[in-house]
């Protein structure tokens, strides 16, 4: 079987708009990653950027189940002795309301250029506002 391969002229890409208000941190990370990855479409390959964009608003919002609001732990480790920081998800939520969404995100594309060149296609914001009006995003309901 040949490698399909995409050229990028029969591509079109479309720009997807969901509200994380209320709805389940990985629920919304989840299908934000297989529209960013390009899996829900028919010319899917995983070498390729064939995916959509998204923006994904009120990030301050998402909920969490059971006690992760106050045992989830986000750690970061600076490489030095004694450098290592853990914030909980009530913490991180003040500080970065819109990390959380992010790091799940993250977690799901693939760990390499792609992955990181396919987390530059998610815009997540904490608010209601968006910059990305001009664009025409479709609503998507989860």
């Amino acid at each position: 079987m040949k490698t399909l391969y995409v050229k990028p002229k029969d591509l079109s890409r479309k720009w997807y708009l969901i509200d994380a208000g209320g709805k389940t941190l990985g629920r919304v990370a989840v299908k934000a990653a297989t529209i960013l990855r390009g899996k829900h479409k028919p010319i899917f390959v995983p070498h390729q950027e064939v995916g959509d964009f998204v923006v994904i608003i009120n990030a301050d919002k998402i909920a969490v189940t059971g006690a992760k609001r106050t045992d989830k732990i986000y750690y970061n480790y600076s490489g030095h002795q004694g450098g290592m920081k853990a914030l909980s998800f009530e913490k991180m939520m003040e500080r970065k309301p819109t990390y959380p969404l992010e790091a799940a995100i993250r977690g799901m594309l693939p760990k390499n250029r792609l992955g990181r060149k396919l987390f530059g296609n998610a815009k997540v914001y904490a608010g209601s506002e968006h910059p990305h009006g001009a664009q025409q995003p479709e609503t998507l309901e989860l």
